[in-house]
C-alpha cells in the first residue's frame, strides 16, 4: 500500500479568531499562512508524490496551489474530507460555546458529539477513513506500493485519520494536536498502518519515502514498522 503525506491547511484567517469557522465562506490564508504555503515547495523537495487529494474549501486549495503547480499535478477534490459541518455553531465564537453541555461532550466523549444541525465527530472519522483506504488503494494499484500522495485538509479531520491509523479510540483523538501547516505521514500495509510522524514542521522528510528492497528482502510489514514485537 502506498504512504499518505497528511498536510493540515496553512494559517488561516479564522485560525487565532476565537470563532468557530467550519464551512464559513470567506475563510482563506492569512499572510503567515501564504508564506507557509509557498515553503512546502522546499520542504517537501525531497519527496516524490504522486498525487494530491485536497478538502473543497479554498484555504486548502490556497496551501497546495504552489507545490501542485511545482509538481504538475493537478489536485482531486474530495468532498469525504471537508471541515468538520459544525450546524448551528458554525461562526459562532468559542467563549460563547464554552458554557454549552455539548462542548465538553466534544472535548472528553468526542466519539458521541453531534453537533446541531451539523454531523457528529464519528461520522467524520467514518468518511474521511473510508475515503483514505480508497484513495490509497487507488493509488496504489497505479503507482505501485512505493508511491506517496498528498491530502490537504483540516485539524478534526486529520486528527481522526491519525487516531484510526494508532489504533486508539476517537475518544483519545483531542489528545493529537496538528498545527496549521504540519505534516503527518501514514504508511498503509495490508495488515496495518504506520505512523512515521506527527505535526512536523519540520523540512527533513526524505525518510518518508519507502525504499527500494532488495530481491532477498523480506517486504512485509514487519520491516515497515521495525520490531515485530518478540524478544
Amino acid at each position: 500500500m502506498a504512504t499518505l503525506v497528511l498536510l493540515r491547511h496553512a494559517r488561516s484567517t479564522a485560525n487565532g479568531s476565537g470563532v468557530l469557522a467550519g464551512r464559513s465562506e470567506g475563510v482563506t490564508l492569512d499572510p503567515t499562512g501564504q508564506r507557509q504555503a509557498a515553503d512546502l515547495v522546499d520542504r517537501l523537495a525531497e519527496v516524490t508524490l504522486h498525487d494530491i487529494v485536497r478538502s473543497p474549501l479554498p484555504r486548502c486549495e490556497q496551501t497546495i496551489s504552489a507545490l501542485a503547480a511545482a509538481r504538475g499535478l493537478e489536485p482531486v477534490v474530495d468532498d469525504a474530507f471537508l471541515e468538520v459541518d459544525y450546524g448551528s455553531w458554525t461562526g459562532k465564537a468559542i467563549k460563547d460555546l464554552l458554557g454549552e453541555p455539548l462542548w465538553k461532550v466534544v472535548q472528553q466523549h468526542p466519539s458521541a458529539a453531534v453537533f446541531p444541525d451539523g454531523e457528529g465527530l464519528a461520522d467524520v472519522q467514518a468518511r474521511a477513513v473510508r475515503a483514505v483506504r480508497a484513495h490509497d488503494a487507488r493509488i496504489t494499484a497505479k503507482y505501485g506500493e512505493r508511491a506517496v500522495w498528498l491530502l490537504c485538509s483540516h485539524g478534526d479531520v486529520i486528527k481522526s485519520i491519525l487516531s484510526d491509523a494508532l489504533g486508539q479510540h476517537l475518544d483519545t483523538f483531542q489528545r493529537i494536536v496538528v498545527d496549521p501547516a504540519s505534516v503527518s505521514v501514514i504508511r498503509y500495509t495490508e495488515t496495518r498502518p504506520f505512523v512515521l510522524r506527527m505535526n512536523d514542521a519540520g523540512k527533513e522528510f526524505a525518510g518518508v519515502v519507502p525504499p527500494e528492497p532488495k530481491p532477498e528482502e523480506n517486504t512485509g510489514d514487519a520491516t515497515v514498522g521495525g520490531s515485530t514485537g518478540s524478544a
